[in-house]
């Protein structure tokens, strides 16, 4: 099965609501860092993956018709040379909102952690491929938000305007319906995974 749509998106600019977008639309199932929770057997993959072992995407893939947010998000570039005919979506959300959302809610899966602690996830990619590679382990908000624009415009830069949609959760359905060639859906487009929400979910 090859990759349909492509999410070059951080985490934390509505991935999660265009994961079920996504698999309503008939993209689906759609890989998200949940799939990784999910599904643990894919963890050493991606530990491979974030050690910078080339792997085969086909074979991380082979369930899946799109992807978006992190760790898949990293190697946009990557995926979007390997499935060709695949669409590219970058997700956005203002600066500021999107470091303090980061902050509230996934900021302490990408540190490395202290001898003695347990990390929050299994494996090493989160801080490794996030924390270390992407963000250099500086998590000071401005370092993070010059680092989360640079991406976003590489991406603009680095993908045909004809094969991507900037897009943002606040734009609903009818932007990615036309882009994707999908009918627009009755029925609200997706709106979840708030902080509240994630904070709600990491309690319990």
């Amino acid at each position: 099965m090859a990759l349909q749509v492509i999410g070059a998106g951080y985490g934390r600019t509505g991935t999660v609501s265009l994961k079920l977008a996504l698999e309503m639309l008939g993209f689906g199932p759609c890989h998200h860092m949940t799939e990784v929770f999910a599904h643990p057997q894919q963890v050493p993959l991606w530990d491979r993956v974030a050690m910078g072992e080339t792997m085969d995407w086909d074979n991380i893939f082979s369930s899946y018709r799109s992807s978006c947010d992190w760790p898949s998000c990293t190697f946009y570039k990557e995926l979007a040379g390997r499935y060709p005919d695949a669409k590219v979506i970058l997700t956005l959300r203002n600066p500021k909102s999107w470091y303090k959302s980061v902050s509230a809610t996934i900021m302490g899966a990408m540190r490395k952690p202290k001898p003695g602690q347990t990390h929050v996830l299994p494996g090493i990619f989160a801080p490794l491929l996030i924390g270390e590679k992407t963000f250099g382990d500086d998590f000071s908000e401005a370092h993070m938000t010059e680092v989360f624009e640079r991406h976003n415009e590489e991406v603009r830069r680095t993908i045909p305007a004809d094969r991507l949609l900037v897009f943002e959760a606040k734009d609903g359905w009818a932007p990615l319906c036309e882009f994707l060639g999908a009918k627009v859906p009755d029925a609200p487009y997706p709106k979840t995974n708030s902080t509240d929400e994630f904070l709600a979910r990491a309690r319990h």
